[in-house]
């Protein structure tokens, strides 16, 4: 008997018809990057990825960020014994805290002598007698759960407290790329997790106000920036000297239209960094209504600059539900720092929240935009993680 990690695949994987095959060597390939410099075996057993390893907690741990899994499970592997299945089973559930239990089967390996009704009630009964008295049957809300997976060549037990959920979603890289801007706020480390949770690989542009903002600033975008490859092979972050642009437009255009000018400047920047670099679309942190930029003239306006899909994934969502995706993903701490980034150093008193096209292209008429992106693109940081 031996110990191995499980990896259970996210369902959509399943649902991919003849490209399942795709997505299941992406998924794999992902899973070996992210063990790189762990010894590590792959064990295929009838459509059943295994993992064996000295270093199991770091491996799990690593495992779980990979986007295309469901679980990750710490399970035993056993002789296709009924008598060892059973043992395995009770030491399981001696292993665990709880008054009440329950076993599942599943008997992949249709030539065992029992089916999975058979293995589970024989099991069951067997963990009554070993442990009468100390704990009971429940099959709607138990305590612990006992797995058992009788396959071609083992069969395999876990309780529930050996499962670690994992990020779930697409393989990573298996739906094009996009340029996401980064600020050191909350949203967009958010939106960057959410477009790589559906398989699209991700890189990163960040504006950059020396002075008015500081290295510590861009050191916490950094920070962000390394978290969010934590579930990714790498995140390029292309640093952007913004000055330049923003005192032009402080000093040649309206206040009340500084916000959603800077706004179509990002946007510019951005997909000229996605054209140079091969990358399909742009995304951002944006959630409509949050603020004054974010109204839908406002997106709209930011748009119409825009030479390739411009992704929003928090378009809809709530500041809470954003916040607990935060926290979740481990950015949260991190993007309250109170270093403020290049969009909260110059807002407007009053910030226009219904931006017409005509008046905002007209009032860019006073800057020599191509230059001013020009300049920014010449003179960008690249940070690799």
């Amino acid at each position: 008997m031996r110990e191995l990690i499980l990896v259970k695949y996210a369902p959509e994987i399943f649902l991919k018809g003849l490209n399942r095959g795709k997505f299941e060597r992406k998924l794999r390939d992902n899973i070996a990057k992210k063990l790189d410099g762990i010894k590590a075996e792959f064990i295929h057993d009838s459509g059943r990825y295994f993992i064996k390893t000295d270093e199991i907690e770091e491996s799990i741990n690593r495992i779980s960020k990979v986007f295309g899994i469901l679980e990750v499970c710490l399970v035993r592997e056993v002789d296709i014994d009924f008598n060892s299945i059973q043992e395995v089973a009770l030491e399981k559930v001696r292993q665990s805290e709880g008054n009440t239990f329950k076993i599942i089967t599943n008997r992949a390996n249709k030539k065992f002598e029992l089916n999975s009704m058979e293995v589970s009630r024989k099991v069951g009964a067997y963990v009554l007698t070993n442990l009468d008295g100390e704990i009971n049957v429940d099959v709607k809300n138990p305590d612990i759960l006992i797995n058992i997976e009788i396959r071609n060549n083992y069969a395999y037990v876990w309780a529930n407290t050996d499962i670690t959920k994992g990020a779930a979603g697409l393989p990573y890289g298996m739906n094009g790329s996009t340029m996401l801007m980064l600020s050191g706020g909350i949203d967009s480390p958010v939106a960057g997790y959410m477009m790589a949770k559906r398989g699209v690989e991700v890189s990163c542009v960040y504006y950059h106000s020396h002075p008015y903002t500081s290295e510590r600033a861009k050191d916490k975008v950094k920070d962000l920036a390394k978290i969010l490859a934590q579930y990714t092979e790498k995140i390029n972050l292309y640093i952007v000297p913004f000055t330049d642009i923003q005192m032009e437009i402080i000093n040649k255009c309206r206040e009340d239209e500084l916000t959603i000018i800077m706004r179509r400047f990002m946007m510019r920047i951005a997909c000229r960094l996605a054209d140079k670099y091969g990358i399909n679309s742009v995304s951002t942190g944006e959630s409509i209504g949050q603020v004054a930029s974010q109204t839908m003239d406002g997106l709209i306006v930011s748009d119409n600059c825009a030479d390739r899909p411009a992704f929003r994934p928090l378009i809809a969502m709530d500041k809470t539900d954003i916040m607990e995706i935060a926290r979740k993903i481990g950015t949260y701490e991190t993007s309250i720092l109170p270093y403020e980034d290049c969009c909260t150093i110059f807002v407007p008193k009053h910030p226009k929240t219904n931006p017409k096209l005509d008046a905002i292209m007209k009032e860019e008429e006073k800057l020599n935009v191509d230059e001013l992106v020009q300049k920014s693109i010449e003179n960008i940081e690249v940070v690799t993680f």
